[in-house]
């Protein structure tokens, strides 16, 4: 993600399939092994539309998302958009893709 107006094509979007976020930072161990774990273990098998944010370049970004969808910001962290809400969110060690996988 790299626009702010890519928000609101992930609301449209998430009408017709789940959009999942995943909010990183670049500098951060922590993120970079969530990340690594995460695409290990869920794949993108499912019909997800998946969108990356670098906290670092794009924050404004990451703070209009913690706003649009009413959630704290955290970094790592994972969200599923469905019909415009955040229906599954989590972060840091709580990134877990058998949980996401309960909400596809």
């Amino acid at each position: 993600m790299t626009k702010l107006s890519q928000l609101d094509e992930i609301e449209q979007q998430s009408s017709q399939h789940p959009i999942l976020i995943f909010k990183h930072s670049t500098r951060c161990s922590i993120s970079r092994m969530a990340l690594k774990n995460f695409e290990r273990e869920f794949g993108l098998q499912h019909d997800i539309k998946p969108y990356f944010l670098d906290l670092l370049e794009h924050r404004d970004i990451s703070n209009e998302i913690a706003n649009r969808f009413q959630v704290q910001h955290q970094s790592p962290q994972l969200l599923l958009i469905q019909n415009g809400n955040a229906v599954y969110n989590a972060s840091h060690s709580d990134i877990d893709a058998e949980q996401l996988k309960k909400f596809v």
